[in-house]
């Protein structure tokens, strides 16, 4: 097993990983709340891919994780990655709307 430490290196070997062998990928995500811990885990079988941190500010980028490996399993390993990220720059300039009556 290896621990990666570049979250960058991680989500592009784990990408690389997926799109080499699609039915045989697997994505573990474990969070222990008594150490404050999240370890992600992708695995073929063959090599072992890990991520370690003790950061709460990581939870989004895993979110931008789990909808990366969400997309390729749904449409293929072949998918251009890039509407991915555009799609959520796009969800986070939604305008907020105020405290006001309901109506």
């Amino acid at each position: 097993m290896v621990y990666i430490c570049s979250w960058d290196e991680f989500v592009e070997r784990s990408v690389q990983l997926f799109r080499d062998d699609p039915l045989s990928t697997r994505y573990v995500m474990k969070y222990r709340h008594c150490d404050g811990k999240l370890i992600l885990k992708v695995t073929d079988n063959r090599q072992c891919l890990k991520y370690k941190t003790e950061q709460a500010q990581e939870a989004k980028k895993m979110e931008k994780l789990n909808n990366i490996f969400f997309t390729l399993m749904a449409r293929g390993p072949e998918v251009d990655l890039s509407e991915v990220t555009g799609k959520e720059q796009m969800d986070t300039q939604t305008t907020r709307r105020g405290r006001g009556r309901k109506q």
